[in-house]
């Protein structure tokens, strides 16, 4: 492995006619470039919560206790970090709500991430009380030396208020027939926002607490909004918020938690816009339904999304609006793709992210195997900083309610595949922004198969989607002649066949293989 490797590499630069592309700064001024990265495919996405970035749990019980000595995650201490992200290839980090949290009604021991108490305030839990600064000067702290090491920085804007805040401010929220704010869904922490009066015009006052959010991030340096449950808010608000954040900076990003798999509101009060619409008005991205991959037993729903993907791409280009999308395959909402699949279904997830035309997106933790398995999951506690007192969590998912530990696991095989793979998509980036995917016909429903090509480079994924069975397939290659290129295996276990118009594997499972094919390589190879 390491052999092809050093000879991908060395190759690299005769293979790919541009390297990705770097923002850069203006004077010591941070140039803005999130909007135009992410439509290029180009954002490799860490999601990460500033509260446990880099907490310090001493005694390893997976729950740090500030009482005895142990630290939580703060801005500052997660400047030690960026190196790491560095050096896995990451661009861009996505803030998980970094807004002040209600205390009561609560749900876990520090509180919901998505629970905001303010829209004018940043969370003092993130605030190291080490130092004299304030929190918001230690966040634009973390903001500005993340753009000094080329990342960017998105935040998460929540959807629903915490009842903390319908207590200060009733006017905000939506009211059942019984007078009573309305609990969406299934989040007791949280009460649903009124975004509309009764005559269908929009709340000012809750759009102004928006507007003040907008300004407040804008202020601290962000490069984009990623909105939970756009879908909960309607065409006119949306694009109102984003014509006024994107006419004090156009490469501003606003990414849209939204799917074409999501058709229903989280409450019967609620508004629901579909995701086609959240485009239309301004929005840049949205999740697709690539959450669903690891349901899909043949690959028609895997060619279908991906036709759909490109036809909505196709659609807003032609009206210079472009439109992309993230590799949902596993947001914080979802298990861990270690318990789903292990390290071969999570190792399939970072090559199909690399060789997709897409942005990257992964949960802190995903990098080294965390299962996000937690001793202290859904127990008693002992202290609490809510009127909660259980370590409230989702069995296998990622902790956003309590002081737990870092993420992380010790995974340096899984860890190193990560770096590489990332690399790989931003070296292939032209062939991911210029190319056209098109799925292959192979012989056994299991296997899928595709190609991105495009000038005189080409590459070709091949997986077994059992994760339980070997599965043998050829693989037809038809209209395409690999005798004319240099074939580089680049992610490979077992070594593929090129005979007759197709390639024969044999793919253990869950085994994803990633071959480069360049007719540039080969003109290299012969000189």
């Amino acid at each position: 492995m390491k052999k092809l490797i050093i000879k991908f590499f060395l190759l690299s630069s005769f293979i790919f006619s541009s390297a990705p592309s770097y923002a850069y700064m203006n004077q010591g001024v941070w140039i803005n470039d999130m909007k135009s990265l992410f439509a290029r495919n180009q954002a490799v996405i860490l999601a990460i919560n500033i509260r446990t970035f880099n907490a310090n749990d001493k005694d390893k019980n997976d729950i740090v206790e500030i009482e005895k000595g142990e630290t939580p995650g703060y801005f500052t201490n997660a400047l030690k970090r960026l190196p790491e992200l560095q050096k896995m290839n990451i661009n861009t980090v996505h803030l998980l709500p970094i807004t002040p949290v209600g205390k009561v009604k609560a749900t876990g021991t520090a509180g919901s991430l998505y629970a905001i108490s303010s829209f004018t305030k940043l969370n003092p839990q993130l605030d190291d009380p080490s130092n004299d600064l304030t929190v918001s000067q230690e966040a634009k702290k973390f903001i500005d030396e993340c753009h000094k090491r080329n990342i960017r920085v998105i935040v998460d804007l929540p959807s629903c208020g915490s009842y903390d805040l319908y207590l200060s401010n009733p006017n905000l929220f939506a009211k059942g027939k019984d007078g009573q704010p309305i609990v969406p869904a299934d989040w007791t922490d949280v009460r649903l926002f009124k975004v509309q009066n009764e005559d269908g015009s929009l709340n000012d006052e809750l759009y102004l607490e928006y507007k003040k959010y907008v300004d407040m991030m804008q202020k601290l340096g962000v490069d984009g909004i990623r909105a939970d449950v756009a879908t909960s808010k309607p065409f006119e608000f949306w694009q109102k918020l984003i014509s006024y954040a994107k006419s004090k900076d156009k490469e501003f990003l606003f990414l849209a938690e939204a799917s074409e798999s999501w058709t229903d509101p989280i409450a019967q009060e609620a508004p629901f816009t579909p995701y086609y619409r959240l485009l239309e008005a301004g929005f840049d991205g949205w999740y697709g339904s690539f959450m669903n991959f690891k349901d899909w037993k043949t690959s028609d729903k895997f060619e279908k999304e991906m036709g759909l993907v490109n036809s909505i791409k196709k659609e807003f280009a032609a009206k210079n609006q472009p439109k992309n999308v993230i590799g949902s395959f596993a947001t914080h909402d979802e298990l861990s793709p270690i318990i789903t699949g292990g390290m071969p279904f999570s190792e399939m997830i970072i090559w199909l992210q690399a060789t997709l035309p897409l942005n990257s997106y992964f949960v802190d933790g995903f990098q080294t195997g965390d299962s996000y398995q937690y001793q202290y999951a859904n127990q008693k506690a002992d202290k609490t900083y809510t009127d909660d007192d259980y370590y409230y969590v989702h069995k296998g998912k990622f902790d956003i309610f309590n002081y737990s530990r870092k993420p992380g696991q010790k995974n340096e095989e899984l860890s190193e595949d990560f770096a590489l793979a990332n690399k790989f998509k931003l070296m292939s980036s032209e062939i991911l922004s210029k190319g056209e995917i098109k799925f292959l016909k192979t012989n056994c429903e299991n296997v899928f198969a595709y190609m991105i090509h495009y000038n005189a480079s080409s590459i070709l994924v091949i997986l077994n989607k059992d994760l339980v069975y070997q599965n043998k397939a050829d693989v037809s290659l038809k209209g395409f002649a690999p005798d004319k290129y240099m074939v580089v295996p680049f992610k490979i276990n077992s070594n593929p066949v090129f005979k007759n118009g197709k390639v024969s594997v044999d793919l253990g499972p869950g085994e994803i293989t990633v071959i480069l094919l360049s007719k540039n390589a080969a003109g290299v190879s012969k000189k």
